[in-house]
C-alpha cells in the first residue's frame, strides 16, 4: 500500500537577473530581466507504508523543495501529490496533524524554557489526550535515556540533547508519516547511532520515513527505498541492493605489501589504483563482473608479496557520485 503518491511533480520559481555595478543596478530599479529556475522537474514516485525512504541529491538538486511541497508547505508548480489521501498544500490543516518533521538545522524547541514545556505546547496545539501524551513521552524518553534532560532549558543542552528532544518533539502526536531533514548533522557516532536505533524502533510500528541526508551512513543504515534528483530530475527510484549493484560488481581492495611493487599492478591485473599513500600502501577497485574474486586473489599473490589484504565493497560515495556524473 503506497501513503504517497507524487505524479509529474514541477516547481518553477521566477527571479531576476542584473548586472553587476552601479549602473546595472539603477537600470535594475526600472528593468529587471526574468528568469525562470526549474527547482523540481516532473518527477513522479511512490513511497509504501511503512517504509524508510531515503531522498538523496547533491545540494541544489531539488530535493528540499520536494519535501517542503510534500509537507505542504510549498504550491507545486504542476503535477499532483497524494498523501495520506491528502492534497497537501489544499488540505494543510487536516494534514500537518498526521505527519511529523524534524530538520536538522532548523529547532522547534523555544529556546529559553525546557523541552518538556515545548512538548506541553505540542500537546495543546495537536490536541492529545493527557493518558496518550504522558504515556508516549514516558516511552519516547526512556528510549533516548533523557529524562533528566528534558528538564533544563533547551539552550544549554548539547546539540545531541536537543536532537533527541526534536524527535520525541516530532513523534509525540503519533505521525503516520515523519520527514527527516538532515537529522544526524553535526552529531557524534554515538548519538548518531542513537537517533539511528530509535529510527528503526519507531519504524518497525509502521510508522513511514523519508529521510533526506548527505551522510551516507544514514542510508546505508536505514533506507530500504532510494529516490535519487539531480538538477530537479529523478535519476534513480528502486531499492538500496540495487543501487549498489548500478554500477557492476565492483570491490575495494586495500593492500599492505612487504615490498614495494616492482610492476604496472593496473595493467598487469586489470585493476585500477585508487590511492596509494606509501609504496607498500595502496588501494584497488576491482570490476569481479569482468575477474572473479578467487581469480584476482590467486594473481595477485603470484605476482606481489603481500603482508594484509582487506576486501570492501565499493562505498556509497562512488555509487552515488557515478549516477551524479552520468
Amino acid at each position: 500500500m503506497n501513503v504517497i503518491e507524487v505524479s509529474n511533480l514541477t516547481k518553477t520559481y521566477t527571479t531576476h537577473k542584473r548586472g553587476s555595478g552601479f549602473g546595472a543596478a539603477v537600470k535594475s530599479l526600472f528593468v529587471r530581466e526574468k528568469v525562470e529556475v526549474c527547482a523540481v522537474d516532473d518527477i513522479s514516485f511512490t513511497v509504501k507504508k511503512g517504509s524508510i525512504c531515503g531522498l538523496l541529491g547533491p545540494n541544489g538538486a531539488g530535493k528540499s523543495t520536494t519535501i517542503k511541497m510534500l509537507c505542504g508547505a510549498l504550491y507545486p508548480t504542476g503535477g499532483k501529490i497524494n498523501s495520506l489521501g491528502f492534497n497537501p498544500y489544499a488540505d494543510r490543516k487536516k494534514y500537518v496533524r498526521k505527519i511529523g518533521a524534524v530538520f536538522g538545522q532548523r529547532s522547534q524547541l523555544v529556546w529559553d524554557i525546557p523541552p518538556v514545556d515545548s512538548f506541553n505546547m505540542n500537546r495543546a496545539i495537536y490536541a492529545i489526550p493527557a493518558a496518550d501524551y504522558k504515556k508516549r513521552l514516558s516511552h519516547l524518553a526512556a528510549l533516548f535515556e533523557i529524562q533528566d534532560v528534558m528538564q533544563k532549558p533547551t539552550r544549554v543542552l548539547s546539540l545531541g540533547e536537543r536532537m533527541k528532544c526534536e524527535f520525541i518533539m516530532a513523534m509525540l502526536h503519533n505521525p503516520e508519516i515523519v520527514f527527516l531533514d538532515e537529522p544526524t548533522i553535526g552529531l557524534d557516532i554515538l548519538a548518531k547511532t542513537k537517533i539511528r536505533e530509535f529510527i528503526r524502533e519507531i519504524n518497525a510500528g509502521g510508522t513511514t520515513f523519508i529521510l533526506t541526508t548527505h551522510d551516507l551512513e544514514d542510508v546505508q543504515q536505514l533506507a530500504e527505498h532510494i529516490i535519487i534528483i539531480n538538477h530537479g530530475k529523478k535519476v534513480f527510484d528502486d531499492t538500496l541492493p540495487r543501487l549498489q549493484h548500478y554500477v557492476g560488481e565492483r570491490k575495494i581492495i586495500e593492500l599492505k605489501l612487504n615490498v614495494p611493487l616492482t610492476i604496472d599492478i593496473g595493467k598487469e591485473l586489470n585493476a585500477r589504483i585508487i590511492k596509494q599513500p606509501s609504496p607498500v600502501e595502496l588501494t584497488l577497485e576491482v570490476d569481479t563482473a569482468s575477474t572473479p574474486i578467487g581469480e584476482f586473489i590467486a594473481a595477485l599473490s603470484r605476482k606481489t608479496n603481500f603482508a594484509d589484504i582487506a576486501i570492501k565493497a565499493l562505498p556509497m560515495e562512488e555509487i552515488i557520485s557515478q549516477i551524479y556524473s552520468e
